[in-house]
């Protein structure tokens, strides 16, 4: 199965997929990053929004709410959720906006998905060109250096009649700028149980590398991944937050 057709195909099983995620605390974590960091506007891009559980939050907090995705089914079920927001269908890889916005989030290693470098300068290039005098670039990342082909997240939870089964893990291979993210579904009912499995190709990045890419544009501030309280990264955990203000104008 391909890796928008896995996103397509089974959309409707995304918010089984995340259930563990607290979605309000990372909205909340951003909005207090925005007040201590960004500029005193509240209008907000989400990129790679899914079904946008953040923009609910981030609406429920006073902010006027985009969302941009690549997948059209999930943009319907954000619409769904959040008919006050605006949604584009767009890649976040080169995306325009009618009129800049002062917050832009990418949850849930999202940034990974610009796929290569060169890319990912891209994507770069198209958030500072999106954001107001003084805005706010937030998002999470993993250091390529640090993945460990073995580790995955696992999780189940029941729907209707069927027990699901996710399971997701980075896998690197030690050079090159491409990792993937490995994700498998199982879905059991009635005794019977079915399996999907995909990869998706990502971009490797390491945490220098990310900065050096960041710094033209931003003041960067790299953040433990901790969306309970806001610490500055120990310079070795593999998962960070970072926080860019917008430079110039």
């Amino acid at each position: 199965m391909s890796t928008n057709a896995l996103y397509t195909d089974l959309s409707e099983y995304y918010d089984l997929m995340c259930r563990d995620i607290n979605y309000l605390a990372q909205s909340s974590a951003v909005h207090r990053l925005h007040r201590m960091l960004g500029n005193s506007s509240y209008y907000h891009l989400d990129l790679a929004c899914g079904t946008g559980s953040h923009i609910r939050h981030f609406l429920d907090l006073g902010y006027q709410c985009s969302g941009l995705d690549l997948n059209q089914p999930m943009l319907e079920l954000a619409r769904a959720r959040c008919p006050q927001a605006h949604f584009i269908l767009q890649n976040m890889c080169h995306f325009t906006l009618d009129k800049q916005v002062d917050l832009i989030t990418c949850f849930l290693y999202s940034v990974h998905y610009s796929g290569s470098i060169n890319s990912l300068q891209q994507c770069i290039a198209s958030v500072f060109q999106a954001l107001t005098a003084g805005g706010l670039f937030v998002f999470n990342a993993v250091n390529k250096n640090t993945i460990c082909n073995q580790s995955a997240v696992r999780h189940s939870t029941q729907l209707d009649n069927s027990h699901f089964v996710f399971e997701s893990g980075w896998h690197y291979s030690g050079e090159g700028e491409q990792q993937a993210l490995k994700l498998s579904i199982a879905r059991t009912s009635a005794d019977i149980t079915q399996v999907w499995q995909d990869q998706h190709p990502m971009v490797a990045v390491s945490f220098a590398e990310l900065q050096a890419l960041l710094c033209p544009y931003f003041e960067v501030h790299i953040l433990a991944h901790d969306y309970d309280k806001i610490t500055p990264w120990d310079t070795a955990a593999g998962n960070a937050l970072f926080a860019c203000v917008k430079r110039g104008n």
